[in-house]
């Protein structure tokens, strides 16, 4: 029932309604009151029935359900876990489903945010078969004609019959036995690249990375949001195989799956080997008339005839994190006070054209993923701010063919934002007219090396990817991939959340423009880098990783160094014992006994490979929870992976069926 005072005045007799008029309707303004605490009164008894109810509760109530359903809370770095009252919900939906591999698999998805799936060991056991219940398909010496039973061989979709391992699985030793379960997780994300040239080798030959390496092809996972049965191989980002293509090509090729080239249909397409052979050529080439040639492992296209353009590609590959050039979400970090936007290439057919419209400021922005094949140069007018980026979930290759200068009036600004920049370095100029006062490169990828020979070998890893020379200029670089930095000594250079890469540990990752004194003040958070530095202060470094070392006659004092040691500090970092750095603070590794064995260990260190800085499980412990927050040193520290598995072990220990254990395998 609900109460107002209007209707409650209105219940009464008229003859006292008339009197209460007369005096002023005191009655009325009485009753309104009551009718106020009457409607609070009815307002919390509606409440404390939508308080037994985790949709509808109020966030007060949430711990309390989760406590009667015996919820215990998780880091909440998944996007799915992030909500505690979503979190209790599938709590309560996960206990009508408990111990079924199927709620597992979505377990392990939403409290990791990986690609996940599980695998019971015991159906893969080679047993002796009984008459009465006989399993066809678990044979123990498999049908070797059956190709997909040998492609499959100890991977996640392995369905081969095994002897039994007698390990424990919980220590990553074991696998085939009755109690354990597999929960296999893909660490490693699939990115496409939509709409960009196939970069060409020659008349026929063609590479997908616009870059001119060879690039293993990723499967664009199929997503679920409810589990209903097991991951298939089209339901994880795993790299395609050849044979796979070959016989599964309609689940893999097309406009929304996981490679396409535009014009050409599924029945041209023909599944190759096209590895290298004598004299320079590829295997298996020219194919016949009218068919198209395709290597997923490499990454190579190879054409019947020529072609009268770059065919344009679509495709998807791997890494570990929303960083450096990437179709992903970037709208965030776009500059919010500039509303003046030329396009390109529908404003101006190129980007050096947009620049010099531009010299009073503004956003160019590039609106596709091609390749511009072009030298350019930025100056912008005092006091005024530009920003060349790519669009939103777009990323431009832009090849030069030297080196890339910027410049500037008094207090004017730069930002970089989205790109892909090979060929060349970007280098800010000592010039008396150069007043820029600040460069920031904003989810850019300046290629290490400069460029990649088709092996994927950086072509110049002894040159550096940004060379500052002006005097009193701060260079801010985030979420970005860069090759070594030469900075002028009263330069200021602050990295978060990215990789500088000297292609090499002993060669040169920071340091001044003549490559060997100190270089500017530098400030390094969550980032790796890969090579020697030399910087005239450190003013803060947390959660990072040196990865340096000296060569054989070596001219420098130290791996990594800085001048002043009296100010700055070194905190929750690796770097070796031998570096001159102000104060450290629980720094790995403490002392000579321990240095070989924290030492980082990395699933690869060269760009263009989809593990690139990628922490193995193998590295010591105190490396992988050694950040502020027990997160992983380095680059990848706000992917918060150590408390992702934390989150899993967590709910496995809750939703494991009695007498089952359950052990995690980590395939990317």
């Amino acid at each position: 029932m609900s109460f107002n005072a209007q209707r409650l005045y209105g219940l009464l007799p008229a003859v006292y309604r008339v009197r209460d008029h007369e005096k002023n309707e005191a009655l009325k303004e009485l009753l309104a009151v009551i009718a106020d605490q009457a409607a609070i009164l009815e307002e919390n008894l509606e409440q404390l029935y939508d308080d037994q109810f985790i949709e509808t509760c109020a966030q007060w109530a949430v711990p309390y359900i989760g406590d009667l359903i015996g919820y215990r809370s998780l880091h909440g770095v998944a996007p799915k876990i992030r909500s505690p009252r979503a979190e209790v919900a599938r709590t309560i939906a996960f206990r009508r489903r408990k111990g079924t591999a199927a709620m597992l698999e979505q377990l392990a998805r939403d409290v990791t945010g990986w690609d996940a799936r599980v695998v019971e060991f015991f159906q893969l056991l080679a047993t002796t078969q009984y008459m009465n219940h006989i399993r066809p398909g678990n044979l123990y010496a498999p049908e070797l004609r059956t190709w997909e039973l040998l492609e499959r061989l100890n991977s996640p979709f392995d369905t081969v019959a095994h002897t039994i391992d007698v390990r424990r699985i919980s220590t990553a030793e074991g696998r085939y036995n009755i109690p354990n379960i597999g929960i296999y997780l893909w660490r490693l994300h699939a990115y496409s690249l939509t709409g960009s040239p196939a970069f060409k080798v020659d008349e026929r030959r063609y590479l997908f990375n616009p870059l001119g390496a060879d690039a293993r092809l990723f499967t664009r996972p199929v997503v679920e949001d409810e589990t209903t049965h097991l991951a298939d191989p089209i339901n994880v980002p795993h790299p395609i195989s050849r044979r796979v293509l070959h016989e599964y090509l309609v689940n893999y090729y097309g406009k929304e799956k996981s490679f396409f080239l535009k014009g050409i249909d599924i029945d041209s397409i023909l599944v190759c080997n096209l590895s290298d052979v004598e004299g320079g050529s590829w295997a298996h080439t020219p194919p016949p008339d009218g068919k198209v040639a395709i290597d997923p492992v490499l990454g190579r296209i190879a054409f019947a005839k020529d072609p009268d353009t770059p065919p344009l590609v679509t495709f998807h590959c791997a890494f570990s994190a929303d960083m450096g050039g990437g179709e992903y979400e970037r709208r965030a970090s776009f500059e919010p006070l500039i509303s003046d936007i030329q396009r390109v290439p529908q404003d101006h057919t190129t980007i050096q054209a947009a620049l010099d419209a531009a010299s009073d400021g503004g956003v160019i922005e590039i609106t596709d993923s091609g390749r511009y094949e072009e030298n350019i140069s930025i100056n912008v007018n005092a006091g005024k701010r530009l920003e060349l980026r790519a669009a939103n979930n777009r990323r431009p290759t832009i090849v030069l063919d030297s080196e890339l200068e910027i410049s500037g009036g008094e207090n004017a600004e730069i930002t970089l934002n989205g790109l892909l920049l090979t060929g060349g370095a970007i280098r800010v100029p000592e010039q008396t007219e150069n007043l820029l006062r600040r460069l920031r490169i904003q989810h850019c990828t300046l290629v290490p090396g400069l460029s990649l020979s088709m092996a994927g070998e950086p072509e110049h890893p002894d040159k550096p990817g940004i060379i500052i020379e002006s005097e009193n200029f701060a260079v801010e670089i985030e979420h970005s991939i860069a090759g070594g930095l030469r900075i002028a000594k009263n330069a200021t250079v602050r990295i978060t959340d990215s990789i500088i890469d000297a292609a090499q540990e002993t060669e040169v990752a920071f340091a001044s423009t003549d490559h060997e004194s100190a270089g500017g003040q530098l400030s390094i958070k969550d980032s790796t880098v890969i090579g020697k530095v030399h910087s005239r202060e450190i003013e803060m470094a947390s959660n990072t990783i040196f990865l340096a070392d000296l060569a054989d006659g070596d001219t420098w004092s130290a791996p990594v160094r800085a001048e002043r040691k009296q100010k700055g500090c070194v905190r929750f970092s690796y770097l070796p014992l031998s570096s001159i750095v102000p104060r450290r603070y629980r720094c790995q590794p403490l002392d000579e006994s321990d240095e070989a064995r924290v030492r980082p260990q990395f699933t690869s260190l060269r760009y263009n490979d989809p593990g690139y800085a990628q922490l193995r499980q193998s590295t010591a412990i105190e490396i992988r929870t050694g950040a502020d927050d027990e997160g992983e040193m380095g680059v990848f520290h706000k992917l918060y992976q150590p408390q992702r598995e934390t989150n899993l072990r967590v709910r496995l220990d809750e939703y494991l069926r009695f007498g089952l254990e359950a052990g995690i395998i980590y395939v990317t």
